[in-house]
């Protein structure tokens, strides 16, 4: 893999990450186009995912440190109530990779297209998400953050977004779209880094990885750069509704890419 090829998928993968699109989805079709292989496929994915990461950490950070100094006052409050529907949100996800894992690779190796399939599903969760009005909700239930954390255990597969997936759940719960769209980005920051740490104690990345230390420092840059502007950008759009733009988009997308996959 070349430093541009690096930085267009780096980019590819932080804006997508957060904007309801699949980056998982996206990063498939850019690795095919590319003519990547599986191992670069897995090096690389790691080195952008921890991109996003940071990005997460950057744009969120007072929200962050807002649960933490609510946590250390050891006391049942606001900031514990919210650390606690973010840890109930993760076990469907930790139940999935734990127990699940050989089926989800099986899942990923569908070709893209089970890509195109999977973006059009998301096209018509984001559609019903902006035409569906519940009740308004105050805050995020111990029950609706494990009903969120259900849609993201499913959007492991790839095609289907993540924060597609968690935010459209839970506007159709009737939840509040910027604290939605906030307990989205903040849900999957410890699966991320659980995933980025298990692949690094296996080894992934080795000196013997076929993808140059240049080209995954350029692509962990970009997905940072990339996903600290999506990421705020996105918390924007949720809070204007505009969520149908993208429905639209990941229509095309899937339909586009089930026919270059004939």
């Amino acid at each position: 893999m070349g430093i541009l090829e690096a930085l267009i998928l780096g980019i590819l993968q932080g804006f997508t990450e957060f904007l309801p699109v699949s980056s998982s989805g996206h990063l498939a079709i850019g690795s095919a186009l590319f003519g990547l292989d599986g191992e670069e496929n897995l090096t690389f994915a790691i080195a952008v995912h921890a991109g996003t990461v940071f990005s997460t950490l950057f744009i969120l950070w007072k929200e962050i440190a807002w649960i933490f100094k609510g946590l250390f006052r050891f006391q049942w409050n606001s900031e514990t109530k919210y650390t606690i529907s973010i840890l109930v949100s993760m076990i469907p996800v930790g139940i999935v990779g734990v127990f699940f894992k050989e089926e989800v690779e099986a899942i990923f190796n569908g070709g893209l297209w089970m890509v195109g399939s999977m973006l059009l599903l998301t096209a018509c969760l984001l559609t019903f998400s902006y035409y569906y009005k519940p009740r308004q909700k105050e805050s995020i239930s111990l029950k609706d953050a494990f009903i969120i954390g259900i849609s993201q255990a499913i959007a492991i597969a790839p095609g289907i977004s993540r924060s597609g997936a968690t935010i459209a759940t839970g506007l159709i719960l009737g939840n509040n779209k910027a604290k939605v769209a906030q307990f989205s980005f903040l849900m999957v920051l410890a699966p991320i880094i659980g995933e980025v740490l298990l692949d690094l104690m296996k080894g992934e990345f080795t000196e013997g990885t076929a993808i140059p230390i240049a080209s995954l420092i350029v692509g962990f840059l970009a997905a940072f750069v990339s996903g600290s502007i999506a990421c705020k950008w996105m918390i924007e759009i949720v809070k204007k509704g505009k969520l149908i733009y993208f429905a639209i988009y990941c229509a095309i997308a899937g339909i586009a890419t089930i026919i270059y996959s004939l």
